[in-house]
């Protein structure tokens, strides 16, 4: 009805609408509309960026997803800067999309390979599709740092901060070969003990079991979800406009006036603003408790109780990862010093692989979105990622254990003879049986296909799936020995941990291993390499 009144208010045949108390009926009629409004999922609408003084497209791809999250890809339409850090944005689930970082992705976009985590909304997610928790959430990015391979460089934003320091705390205490090359924590809430906010006191003084009793709805009929049990973004976005209410209402206020007085620009830009602000989406109920539990009353990742499933984060375990962390003077989310607590935590990472910043005169927003964030932030983070590079073949590789160091000890790596390892292929025979076709054509140039080693070539490959896994994180792998599998057509973890004794035989005399593949115990190594690359 009140869309219908501003519509017959602003039609140029209605007298009163060129008239002060027309104005006022239409402007009063689109705040009370757009106020109940519920508004959609916006588009982060980046069409082109600036690349070396050039203008160049982007495209937007989806190129890993989850039931709970697709990872998006920012393609830049250059091959100039193919040599870009990858940078993986992790947006926080905090009620609003990911597209409220827009200005986050654009500013990095003209240095950077950009991906971006897209949260799915939880209402729009099946019952059948599962749970999703914090430990899920560390499991996601854990295995978006997987896909990505080496020189990945990874920017928590807000409350993403805590389950990124903790999975890279993971994947270093399992020695996982894909550790980011650099972590930027952005005004998130490693610690909330230090310097509490209004959100952090909330949640101490209400504790866990009333936000369970009181917070928390099931999705209703006809939302793909219905019956998961959520919490509402509806909520989330009180909460957020309650803590600087004044502020929005004189907004909306001066939005009425701006309509009435006809002043088109900022009338553009507080519905810009809104559109996005406004648009919320639901977390869900077993994510949003365990984040009030863990990170706000119990504080387990700076008290070193935190646990992923069975295994305790400990972030003292970090030691090839830079950490950066950024805050803002005036953030009333997050208060100054709780993310730098992250340094503290990382005590065995050097120091030259450590730094803070803070942002004067810059609230929680400002942290990572406006002139700030574009002027002196973005190019403060991304020198920072640009001096912690660290490219595929300079990767340091996963310290190997004790007892497999021992062996490596005991056995010096044999010489591989430059000749063998590029030694040319010949044809396999050809047969009708369509298998042995497609073996003959994944079949690595670098072995020479003979009877003997027929059975090797059901695993080899002419060129990696993705990326290479780093072969010198198996103990007794050194360079020369990773560079003459990946000539035999042996790219990944899985492909040795699935050797036969037969195809062992075969690599070993082709290589001229001399038995090591066994000595050093490799296919075990593989094989549990393999399950945390999976």
């Amino acid at each position: 009805m009140a869309d219908m009144t501003k519509l017959c208010f602003q039609n140029p045949l209605n007298p009163f609408t060129h008239t002060e108390v027309g104005r006022s009926v239409a402007a009063g009629c689109e705040v009370l509309e757009r106020m109940t409004r519920r508004y959609g999922k916006p588009e982060f609408g980046l069409k082109d960026t600036l690349v070396g003084g050039s203008r160049v497209p982007v495209t937007e791809r989806v190129v890993w997803s989850r039931p709970f999250c697709d990872l998006l890809h920012f393609e830049r339409g250059t091959t100039s800067r193919s040599k870009d850090p990858k940078v993986l944005v992790v947006a926080p689930i905090s009620g609003h999309y990911a597209t409220l970082l827009r200005g986050t992705v654009e500013a990095l976009l003209p240095r950077a390979d950009v991906y971006i985590t897209d949260w799915i909304d939880a209402r729009m997610v099946p019952v059948q599709d599962g749970k999703f928790d914090l430990d899920d959430y560390i499991d996601y990015i854990i295995s978006m740092l997987h896909f990505l391979g080496p020189d990945t460089h990874i920017v928590g934003v807000c409350q993403p901060s805590v389950p990124v320091l903790a999975a890279v705390a993971v994947m270093e205490g399992r020695e996982d070969p894909y550790v980011p090359a650099s972590m930027t924590l952005m005004g998130g809430p490693i610690d909330t003990r230090i310097a509490p906010t209004a959100v952090n006191e909330l949640a101490v003084d209400k504790g866990i079991d009333w936000f369970r009793n009181n917070v928390i709805m099931k999705v209703p009929f006809p939302h793909p979800g219905v019956m998961r049990d959520v919490y509402p973004g509806f909520l989330q976005l009180t909460g957020f406009m309650s803590m600087n209410l004044d502020r929005h209402m004189t907004a909306h206020k001066d939005f009425f006036q701006q309509l009435v007085e006809g002043d088109g620009d900022s009338a553009d830009k507080h519905r810009d603003f809104y559109d996005e602000y406004l648009a919320v989406m639901d977390l869900t109920a077993e994510f949003y408790l365990q984040t009030v539990e863990s990170v706000f009353i119990d504080h387990s990742l700076p008290n070193g109780t935190m646990m992923h499933g069975d295994t305790l984060v400990d972030c003292s375990k970090i030691r090839r990862t830079a950490l950066l962390t950024v805050e803002g003077e005036k953030d009333d989310i997050t208060g100054r010093g709780q993310t730098r607590a992250a340094h503290a935590l990382c005590s065995n990472l050097d120091d030259d692989m450590k730094a803070h910043y803070e942002q004067p005169n810059v609230g929680h927003y400002g942290v990572f979105n406006g002139s700030r964030w574009r002027a002196e932030i973005c190019p403060r983070v991304m020198d920072f990622i640009q001096s912690h590079r660290q490219d595929g073949s300079s990767r340091p590789a996963a310290k190997p254990s004790v007892e497999a160091a021992d062996k490596t000890k005991a056995v010096a790596e044999p010489a591989v003879s430059d000749a063998k390892a590029v030694e040319p292929a010949q044809a396999a025979e050809k047969t009708p049986d369509k298998a042995s076709a497609q073996a003959e054509k994944t079949v690595a140039p670098a072995v020479k296909a003979t009877t003997d080693s027929e059975p090797l070539e059901k695993i080899l490959l002419a060129s990696p799936q993705g990326v290479a896994d780093d072969l010198k994180a198996i103990s007794g792998v050194g360079p020369k020995l990773e560079s003459a599998l990946n000539g035999a057509g042996i790219f990944h973890y899985w492909q040795i941990a699935g050797l036969t004794e037969t195809q062992i035989e075969a690599l070993d005399t082709k290589l001229d291993f001399r038995g090591r593949i066994a000595r050093d115990g490799w296919i075990d190594q593989a094989r549990k390499l393999s399950e945390m690359v999976a």
